[in-house]
Formats: structure tokens, sequence, C-alpha cells
């Protein structure tokens, strides 16, 4: 068996936990090191994986001959230094969505790729699950046609975080647009083929969390007065092929479902979807019916997050494309920045 690739992750707390199992399913990768700027978490990290490369500074796990791959799974605003200075160092990279908190930024990471030869990977978790797949395989093998319209939305009623590395800007970059927006839209984008968006209307406002007592389910706890991002986001999205997109997005709102509710429609030439119901709405002009079927679902093994990291090591075996390439996310963030671009002028913003 050829050896197994070495795996550093940085910022050990968080989302990296949800990395682990898919790092010790795989049969081509094993988490070998860890970084984290908290040295007690760091320890307990290592102690509870049983990983003795720990470092405070991830220089030394770029500097280390023997690491093949540096998982980043740190605040947004920290994805890009990191990545580039690990694509640098000759090591391949998966990062933590948003790849970065602005298009210049992803576009930087992009030419470090480039220059490195080796592969950068955005974890966009949705696209592993298994409705996912399932509606992608459909929609690629035509049952749509040309989609022309979208509408998605990630909403939360009551569920804004209270970490600084969620809620204050210098940290995340923004935030449900950021956070969770990045979902939604990288899904919608990936489900319609990834066509290029040309301009942007939108609003960043945060409309809730600033009201006094203002406070999310999550524990019942105060919503932090250095809350200094948006708490609700909207937009409708032009591209180059004429087809339109109306996205929603919020951490706080007065919405009928407790929780999160992330849902999708995509209406096309040949017929509509809803994901993740997995129904396809069609019409046979030649008896004039109207009908709906539901898709079939492989259930998975492993969960999202997982299969991910499973599927960059393949990919890295294998000599594949990135399973989710950063030309993709940085079409994302061009949208949700857009967004923020257009909030600040009060008119439509035009990708250039």
């Amino acid at each position: 068996m050829a050896k197994k690739l070495r795996v550093g992750v940085i910022g050990v707390g968080g989302i990296a936990h949800t990395h682990l199992p898919g790092w010790k399913a795989s049969e081509h990768a094993e988490v070998v090191a860890g970084s984290d700027v908290v040295p007690d978490a760091l320890k307990q990290w290592g102690e509870a994986q049983g990983v003795t490369q720990l470092a405070t500074d991830p220089q030394e796990l770029f500097d280390d001959p023997d690491i093949d791959i540096i998982d980043v799974c740190t605040p947004n605003n920290y994805h890009a230094p990191l990545s580039i200075a690990a694509l640098n160092a000759g090591k391949h990279v998966i990062c933590e969505k948003p790849l970065a908190p602005s298009p210049a930024l992803v576009r930087d990471m992009i030419a470090a790729r480039d220059g490195s030869g080796k592969l950068l990977m955005t974890a966009q978790h949705f696209r592993f699950e298994s409705h996912s797949k399932a509606m992608k395989e459909e929609i690629d093998e035509g049952a749509l046609g040309d989609i022309y319209h979208a509408r998605s939305w990630m909403l939360r009623r009551g569920g804004a975080p209270t970490g600084a590395g969620f809620i204050q800007k210098r940290h995340s970059g923004g935030g449900p647009c950021i956070d969770i927006g990045v979902h939604i839209l990288d899904l919608t984008l990936w489900f319609m083929g990834n066509p290029q968006p040309r301009t942007v209307t939108g609003v960043a406002r945060a409309g809730l969390a600033h009201l006094p007592g203002a406070f999310t389910g999550w524990g019942r706890a105060a919503i932090p007065e250095e809350f200094d991002v948006e708490d609700f986001a909207s937009a409708f999205v032009r591209f180059d092929n004429g087809a339109t997109l109306v996205i929603e997005v919020s951490w706080l709102l007065h919405h009928d479902t407790m929780g999160e509710d992330m849902q999708m429609w995509l209406y096309g030439t040949k017929a509509g979807s809803h994901w993740p119901k997995l129904e396809v709405y069609e019409a046979n002009n030649d008896t004039r019916q109207y009908y709906n079927r539901s898709l079939k679902l492989r259930p998975s093994t492993i969960e999202a997050h997982a299969q991910e990291c499973v599927e960059f090591a393949q990919a890295i075996v294998n000599g594949a494309p990135s399973p989710v390439p950063p030309e993709e996310s940085l079409q994302v963030m061009q949208i949700l920045d857009g967004i923020y671009q257009s909030q600040e002028s009060g008119r439509e913003f035009v990708i250039e």
C-alpha cells in the first residue's frame, strides 16, 4: 500500500472536529499534526486525537517536508494568508468556507495554487450530502433543461452565534452572508452549472441584533455588544447566461420555523425542482398534464463534512481536479461581496 498523505490541521476547535472522521475514514490520508493559537486547546486536542506534533505557529507545519495536506479550519479572515503560505510551501490545501472574505483574496489564493501546482479545495460540505448528489445527477442528465431562475434561502429563527469569530467583522468578514449564505449560494450555483454572475442588487442589515434585550435561541444568550455584522441579507442576481436568482439569508428572523430552514427552488425549461425535498415538477405539453415525481436517495455511510475530506485525498492520489475548485468559490464571493457593495451604495453592483 502506498504511503498515506500526512495532514496538518490549523485551527483545531469548532469545525475541525467534523473533518477528523473523514481523515480517519480515508484510506489515503492521516492526521499527523495540529496548530492553534490557544495552547491549552491544542494540547487537549492532541491528547484526544493521539497527535504529538503540535505547534502554536503554523509555519512549523508549512516547513515540515513530510506534511502533504494542510486543513485550514480557522475563522474566515485568516483563511487566505494561511492557505497561501501553505500552497507556497508546496502543500495541498483544503480550506473551510468561505474560501476568503473577498474576491481579491480568492484570486490571490488561485494564483498561489497555480504557482504551487497543488490542489486547493473549499470545504463546501453540502455538495457531498446524498440529497445534493442525487439532485445534481438529475440536473446533469438534463431533467430540468436550461435553468433560468432560482430561489434560495437559508434562514434561522433565533440562530445567531455569539463567538467573536462569527460576529466581529475583523475576524469573520461578515455575518450570515459569509457564514451560512455561502452554503446555500454555493449549492445553488453548482446546481445551475456555475454561470458567471454579472450584477447584484442587495441589502445587508442588522434589523434585530441591536434591539434592547436581543438574544439568540442558542442557550437564550444575549447578543454581545460587539456584534458588528449584518443579521439579515437578501439579493437579486443576474448572470451572463440570462438566468436570475433571488436569495435570502439570516441568523435572526421572525420566521415560522425554529432552528434552520434551508430550501431551494430551481426553474428550468423542462421542469422545476425543490431541494432538499428532491421533488421534480414537470408538464407534458402533448397531454396538457402536470405531474410531480420524487428522486431516489442513495443513503451515505459517512457524514458530508467527512466525505469532503475523503474525496479531497482521493483527488490528490488519482491526479484528479479539486472536488470544489476555487474558481467556483470566486463566483460565490463575487455575489456575497456584491451584496455588501450594493448595500453600501444603495444601487445595483456590477461585477467586473
